[in-house]
Formats: structure tokens, C-alpha cells, sequence
């Protein structure tokens, strides 16, 4: 008889070594034939092993050319190489040409229809067969689980027990997995009673899954109990009891089980590891991290992909991207989760260059790509505010089936909307075929971000379709009501909010507090405040920033300090605040001790503490050490070039804040509205009225930016001071939307500058239109007419004042002495030391007396009589 000649495979030295070892000869029913038997079977076993589907396919023809007809166990094995390289037509014929099928024929069918969705395949192959056995369920019941058909599942069990088959472990196993996704405990219970009736009570493979599914419905100390009483345990059920202690928060108990897993010998495994890592990243302890990196260095985990990705996962949440990006360039088996990975986690530290570059890679590689790369990226896009690139992502999104993700739609709906791409946003919300309250959050946010009013709109919306707020829902839309007209839609929210049983919720409640400081109800915020049992870093911030804005300074400055006293931490949102406050009271004393703060917290570099400690320094006259804070600075956005700007400006350095400005332009830092505002002001205090005018035209020609009302107040005042009072009121009146009270004011000072009667009557009459009470338009236009010795004019004035009852309001000044802020009033005499303060002023009144006339004697004037010339003329 003629041997076989062992054909050619290009695979891995197992093939060939089972051919030569077991190839035999054709023909003859004996040894050989079980020599020949023999071959084959190893050879679809290890075909099957590693999916190798050619070579399977060439042994199946080498069977079929030589006319030998293998034996069943031969056939299940080439079915199985079919089914694991998803060829399940190709073990369909073979199964059909089975003449005598066993139960594992049935079965391979059944798993494999299962393993790739096909269910009603599966459950008629399973209905057809003649016998069913413990795995012929179990497979059905895997399948539908993992289907994402839990229900079904649960009732191909019931239907088991009635059939009379015995229950296994595996059986337990998937079953309680259906329980430990729906988290349904009572379920959980009585699957777990039938175990212990099962005699199954003490097999590792229920236990575990049972110590799995107390954790994952939320019963983390039935778990520990449940652990601690097994008799026996492995490295599964302790992997299975860390795993249950961080998707329950416990994270610290998840890293003490993983040291006694240790001491006791039981080693470690991927999905170990991974639970311990997700326990550093959860709490931001990159030290603890780097220990368990090295310890799987140890353990020769190295080079294992889900390891490595892990370790990535917890670098980037750590926000240390150094060395994430050093691990993910070193490892040599990487895979798309590693990717994913790295992308999200610059996307979420701000980086979103880096994350597009990382996603680029991915598409060179020959992973692919899924919806967690996507949402990265497009994350990334809205980082950099990158419309063109998230454009593309979105051409690329269509392209894919990955389109229709949800949470793809969310992420893309989400980039547009930080884009300032609004219509955009709002039409990828309107094509999408299903929403869930993420769609609904993201285009509520896009709209408040955007300064669209149809916020309001949108979650009445979702009210009508009957989706359900989250805490974020009400988070944005609070956000959309931050202003005096829409509070009481506020209102209306708050009280939405205590009917569905939110009102105690920190965060809703922070964001609350954060409208009502907004909306100027600053009684409302305090109330809801105090009424939190543990105020969040963001309640208290709105209300020291809602003081601020309020003109409550010394408020704002006693809420931090009470939020000193509960151990509550600042962050620099905080100290920005309350420096704003120093500044607003000329408070040098706590700024500086605020600053010292600051710096033992090494929060210094923080760009936007640095514009306010800027700021602070310059209001409080202190120059020189706001330019030192200024030039010592590493990190400069535009909000701190803008606050060195304003500083110059404000204290009339013209030339500096110009030099300033322009050092910033040769920084390719983009200046915004606020930028041109402080310049505008330099140029009014130089009466650079060309500059002024070159600089206004630049702001919409060069940059893109419209003019706001603040830059034409600006232009007022500077073509005002030049006298050019006709082309300031061209220009007031030529503005896109209407002049506010300041800046007719602005010009009523001008004309009192310059002693211009005609262009006053105009600013007064638009100044008293829109405020009839003001008693400032009074005065200037009084003052003006005594300049001009129009007395008729100014009595008239006066009788009106009288008659409509107003006066002018009073200054008011203040300074601080000893740590203690003194305020003053004109007039004032409800200062416990108004004694000594009026002697001290009769002695400067005096001595500004004697300068302006040397012949003066002491006897010829009083300080009343003085004070009474001193206010008549403010």
C-alpha cells in the first residue's frame, strides 16, 4: 500500500509535526486505518485551536479525494474547525452528510449558531435534536445571554428543570451572570438557594459566580460573607471578590484582598490586575499604580495586552500621560482597547491633539476601529474646539455602520456643540433614531453653551416624550436660566427637582445655588446653602463668587472662611474668587495672605490664579509686584495677558499696556473681547484717538470679533475727551443694538468736558428715557448749564430733582487699617472715630485753603462752613 505524502500547510511547526508523526497509508481498514484516523482528528483539533482555516479546508479535501470515509469523532472535529472560523455553512454540510449523529454533532451546531447571533438557528437545531444533554441547554442558555436576551435565558433554565435534566456548574454560572446584569438580587437569592439544593453549595465555578453576583447587585457584604464561608477557594473566586469590591466602590478593600490573595500563595491574573489598577485610577494614586506595574514586571505580565492596557487606563486617569505614552510606545502587543485607551485619556486631561494623533495611528494599524475610538476622538475634536477635524471623524462615522451607535451620535452631537456649531449639533439630534437621556443632555448643554434660548424648549421636549432628567439634565438647564429673565423658569425647575426627590442631591443642588447667585437672588442661594447637609466645592464657590458679583464683598469673604472651617479645599476657582473680592475692597492684607495660600499649595502656575493676582495687585496700586507675578509666569493664556493689559491701563500707563499688547500678538495669542477693551482704554488715557480707531476696525476685519457694548462705550469716551462729540454720538447711534444708560452717561461727561449744550440735551433726554430716576443725568446736565451760566435751565433742573424727590447719591470710600476695612459716606457721622476724622479733615481743608489764599486768617472760616462749600460742589 502507498503511504501518504504529508501535504503542505503554512502554519506553525504543531501541524507539521502531527502529520509526520501520525501520517500513514491509504486503504486497509486496520492499524492503518486508525494510524489514519488519527492524523486527521489532530489535525482539526489543532486547526480548530488557533482558527486556521485553510489548512482545515485542505485536510477536508484530502478526505474527500481519497474516498475515505472518517468516522464521526473525525467529523465533529471538522465541524468544530468550521464553526470556530465562523464558516457555519461549511459545518452545516457537513453535519447534514452525518449519517449517524451523536449528541456532540448536535451540540457543535447548536454553539455555533449560538456563539454568532444566530438564535432561531440555534433553537431549531435544539428542538430537532433527537437527545438533549446538560450542554445542549447550557449552550442554548449561553447564547442567549449572550445575545443580550437575558429573559429568554431564564426561561430555557425553567424549561430545563421541568425537563428533569441536571443542573451543572456552568448552568449556575451563566444563570447567575443573567441575574448579576439585570441586578436582580431576589433572582439572585433563590438561584442560590437552588445550588445549595443542588449540592453545588462548595463547587468553585457557582461559588464564584454566586460571590459575582451578590457584588454586582449591590450586596457587597453578603459577597465578603459568602467568600469567607467557602471551603475551598481559587484564584477566580478571589479575583471575583476584588472585582466586587471596586465596582462597589470599596477600593481600598479590593487592595487589601489582592495583598491576602498574595500571602496566601494564590497568585495573580489578568482580570486581577485589572480590578486593582481601576482601584488606583478611581482615587488618582499613580504611586500605588506604578507599584502594581512593577509587581506585574515581576510576575512576567509585561507583555500581556489586557495588562498593559490596564496599566495605560490607570496612567491616563491618573493624569500622568508621560508615562502612559512611554508604556503604550515600549509595549510590543498592543491591541484596539490599548488604544482606546490612550485616546480617551488625552481627550479627558484637555489634550486633544495628542488624542487625535494617537487615533490616527489606530488607523494605520490593523485593529480597526469602535465606537470608544470615536467618541475619543471626536472628544478630542471638541478639546481643540476643532470643527474641520470632528467634520471629518463625522464623514468617517457615515462611512461606518458605527454611525447608528448611540453613543457614537452622543459624542458627535456633543463635539459640535462645543464647536460653536450649533446648527450642526441641533441636526445630527434630529436625524438620530434613537435618544436617550444622553442625546437630550448633550443638545440641552449645546444650546446653554451656545446662548440659544431653546434650551427651556428642548427639555419640555424631553418631558413630552417621556424621558425621564438625570441630575445632569437639570445641571444644564439651571445653567440656561442664569439670567433675571428666565428665574422664574428656574423656579419652576427647582421645584420639578424636589418633586422627583433631587432636592438633597449636592449636585443639583450646587447648580441651583449657582442660578440663584446668578439671577442676583442671592437671600434664595444662602437658604438652599446652608440647607445642603454637605456643601460641595461648587456651592460654596457660587456663593462666594455670587457675593462677589453682588457687590458683597466682605460676604464673600467671611463664606470662605467658614468654608475654611469645614475642612472643605479650595481649588482655584476659589482663590480666584476671593482675590477678585480683595480686589473689589482694596484688601491688600488677605490678598497677600490668600497669595501665601497659593503658593504652599504650588497652585501658582495656575493661569487664570495668575490673571487674578494680576489684577488684585494692580486695584490695590501695587504695580510692582503685579508686573513680578506677571514676568515670573510660565504658563500665559489671553485671560492673563489680558489682566497685565488692563493693569497698564488702569493705571494709566498707555504705552506699557500698548507694548503689552502687542508682545501678545507676537505670541500668536488670539486677543478676545476683553483684550480690546483694556486696549481701548490705554488709548483713551494717551487721547490716541487714530490708534483707537485702527484698533476698533481690527476687531471685526482681522480677528472676527463684533464690537460689544463696552468697546463703544470705549470709542465714546476717547473721541469724547479729543471733542469730537458729534462723531461720539454717530457713532451711538449707528450701533447695532441699543445704547445702555453708561454710555450716554460716558457722553454726558464728555459734553461736561467740553461745554457742549446741544449734544448734552441729547444724552441727558436718551439717559432719562430709559431711566426716568436718575439722578446723575440731573446733575451733569445741571452742571453743565451752570458752566454755560444758563441759571434758568439749572433751576428748572433743581425743581424737578425736588419735585420727583431725588438726590444725589452719596461716594462712598474705603480702606484698611489693622486688618479691619473701614467704609466711609459723604456726610457720614455713624463712625465711632467720626471725631478725630473730621478734625483731621478741617486740618486739610484748612492747609488746601491756605495754599489757594497765603492772606487767609484762622478766624475767617469754619470746617462746616467748608463742608458745605466742599459738597455742593461734588
Amino acid at each position: 500500500m502507498g503511504c501518504i505524502s504529508p501535504f503542505r500547510f503554512q502554519m506553525k511547526p504543531p501541524f507539521l509535526r502531527f502529520l509526520f508523526r501520525f501520517g500513514g497509508c491509504l486503504g486497509g481498514r486496520g492499524v492503518q486505518g486508525i494510524r489514519f484516523y488519527k492524523t486527521f482528528s489532530h489535525i482539526f483539533q489543532e486547526c480548530a485551536h488557533v482558527e486556521a482555516l485553510e489548512p482545515g479546508r485542505q485536510a477536508h479535501a484530502r478526505i474527500t479525494v481519497s474516498g475515505f470515509t472518517p468516522k464521526i469523532f473525525v467529523s465533529n472535529c471538522l465541524m468544530q474547525v468550521y464553526i470556530k472560523c465562523s464558516e457555519l455553512e461549511c459545518a452545516r454540510k457537513v453535519f447534514d452528510r452525518l449519517v449517524d449523529r451523536d449528541r456532540v454533532s448536535w451540540n457543535k451546531m447548536i454553539y455555533g449558531y449560538s456563539n454568532s447571533g444566530e438564535m432561531e438557528q440555534a433553537k431549531a437545531f435544539f428542538d430537532l435534536m433527537p437527545q438533549r444533554d446538560v450542554i445542549s441547554w447550557n449552550s442554548l442558555i449561553s447564547g442567549y445571554v449572550r445575545n443580550k436576551d437575558p429573559i429568554k435565558g431564564i426561561e430555557i433554565f425553567l424549561l430545563m428543570g421541568k425537563d428533569g435534566i441536571g443542573y451543572d456548574e456552568t448552568t449556575f454560572a451563566l444563570v447567575l451572570k443573567v441575574c448579576s446584569g439585570l441586578g436582580n438580587y431576589g433572582l439572585g437569592i433563590q438561584l442560590h438557594g437552588t445550588i445549595i439544593k443542588a449540592g453545588f453549595e462548595n463547587d468553585l465555578v457557582a461559588g464564584s459566580a454566586v460571590l459575582d453576583m451578590y457584588a454586582k447587585c449591590k450586596r457587597l457584604d453578603e459577597s465578603r460573607l459568602f467568600f469567607e464561608a467557602m471551603p475551598m477557594k481559587n484564584w477566580v473566586s478571589w479575583s471575583a471578590m476584588i472585582a466586587g469590591c471596586v465596582q462597589n466602590n470599596d477600593l481600598y478593600g479590593g487592595i487589601e484582598f489582592f495583598k491576602e490573595m498574595q500571602r496566601q500563595g494564590f497568585g495573580v491574573s489578568q482580570s486581577t490586575y485589572a480590578s486593582v489598577l481601576r482601584s488606583c485610577a478611581s482615587f488618582s494614586s499613580v504611586m500605588l499604580g506604578c507599584q502594581f506595574h512593577a509587581h506585574s514586571l515581576k510576575n512576567d505580565f509585561g507583555a500581556d495586552t489586557i495588562v498593559v492596557t490596564a496599566i495605560i487606563d490607570m496612567y491616563s486617569k491618573c493624569d500622568d500621560l508621560t508615562n502612559a505614552r512611554k508604556l503604550f510606545d515600549l509595549s510590543p502587543n498592543l491591541d484596539l482597547q490599548s488604544y482606546n485607551a490612550l485616546i480617551t485619556g488625552y481627550s479627558r486631561s484637555d489634550c486633544g491633539l495628542e488624542g487625535l494623533e494617537i487615533f490616527l495611528l489606530l488607523l494605520k494599524s490593523n485593529f480597526g476601529f469602535d465606537a470608544v475610538s470615536l467618541s475619543g476622538s471626536f472628544s478630542s475634536c471638541a478639546v481643540i474646539k476643532g470643527n474641520l477635524e470632528g467634520a471629518q471623524l463625522h464623514g468617517l462615522a457615515i462611512k461606518n455602520p458605527l454611525q447608528y451607535d448611540i453613543c457614537v451620535a452622543n459624542a458627535i452631537l456633543d463635539m459640535y456643540g462645543k464647536c460653536g456649531m450649533l446648527g450642526d449639533a441641533l441636526r445630527v439630534f434630529d436625524e438620530m433614531e434613537k435618544r436617550d437621556s444622553v442625546s437630550w443632555n448633550s443638545v440641552i448643554t449645546a444650546c446653554e453653551q451656545n446662548q440659544n434660548e431653546d434650551s427651556l424648549l428642548l427639555f419640555l421636549s424631553m418631558l413630552r416624550f417621556g424621558m425621564e432628567p438625570d441630575v445632569f439634565t437639570y445641571g444644564s438647564v439651571l445653567k440656561a436660566c442664569t439670567s433675571g429673565q428666565a428665574l422664574s423658569s428656574g423656579r419652576e425647575i427647582h421645584g420639578r427637582v424636589i418633586k422627583c426627590g433631587m432636592g438633597l442631591d449636592s449636585f443639583v443642588g450646587s447648580v441651583l445655588v449657582d442660578m440663584y447667585c446668578k439671577c442676583g437672588v442671592i437671600g434664595e442661594a444662602e437658604k438652599l446653602h446652608r440647607l445642603m447637609e454637605d456643601p460641595t466645592l461648587v456651592s460654596w464657590n457660587a456663593m462666594i463668587s455670587g457675593f462677589s458679583m453682588n457687590e458683597e464683598s466682605d460676604r464673600a469673604q467671611i463664606m470662605f472662611s467658614k468654608m475654611l472651617k469645614t475642612g472643605c479645599k479650595p481649588d482655584s476657582f476659589t482663590y480666584a474668587a476671593v482675590l477678585d473680592t480683595c480686589s473689589n475692597i482694596a484688601n491688600a492684607g488677605l490678598g497677600r495672605q490668600i497669595h501665601a495660600q497659593i503658593i504652599k499649595e504650588d497652585m501658582q502656575s495656575d493661569p487664570y490664579i495668575i490673571s487674578t493676582l494680576v489684577d488684585m495687585y494692580s486695584k490695590g496700586g501695587n504695580m510692582q509686584d503685579a508686573i513680578l507675578i506677571f514676568d515670573m509666569s510660565s504658563k500665559c493664556d489671553f485671560v492673563t495677558w489680558n489682566a497685565m493689559i488692563c493693569a497698564y491701563a488702569h493705571h494709566g500707563y498707555a504705552t506699557e499696556a500698548l507694548r503689552v499688547f502687542k508682545t501678545m500678538q507676537l505670541h500668536n495669542i488670539k486677543p478676545n473681547h476683553a483684550t480690546f477693551i483694556a486696549v481701548l482704554r490705554a488709548c483713551a488715557h494717551m487721547g490716541l484717538v487714530d490708534n483707537a480707531l485702527g484698533f476698533f476696525d481690527s476687531m471685526s476685519t482681522d480677528y472676527g470679533l463684533e464690537p460689544e457694548l463696552e468697546h463703544y462705550s470705549s470709542m465714546v469716551e476717547i473721541l469724547g475727551k479729543s471733542g469730537r462729540l458729534i462723531d461720539a454720538l454717530d457713532i451711538i447711534q449707528k450701533m447695532p443694538f441699543n445704547a445702555d444708560d453708561v454710555i450716554w452717561r460716558t457722553l454726558l461727561s464728555m459734553c461736561k468736558m467740553h461745554g457742549n449744550v446741544e449734544v448734552a440735551e441729547k444724552a441727558a433726554s436718551s439717559l432719562l428715557e430709559l431711566d426716568p430716576h436718575d439722578s446723575s443725568a440731573y446733575v451733569l446736565l445741571s452742571n453743565i448749564y451752570a458752566d454755560a451760566e444758563m441759571w434758568l435751565e439749572v433751576a428748572k433742573l433743581r425743581k424737578m430733582m425736588r419735585d420727583r424727590g431725588l438726590k444725589k447719591e452719596p461716594g462712598c470710600s474705603w480702606i484698611e487699617l489693622q486688618a479691619e476695612v473701614h467704609m466711609f459716606l459723604v456726610g457720614d457721622k455713624a463712625h465711632p472715630k467720626r471725631k478725630e476724622i473730621y478734625e483731621k479733615l478741617d486740618l486739610i481743608i484748612w492747609e488746601m485753603r491756605k495754599l489757594d489764599d497765603p492772606m487767609l486768617e484762622d478766624d475767617q472760616l469754619s470746617v462746616e462752613d467748608d463742608l458745605k462749600q466742599l459738597y455742593a460742589m461734588m
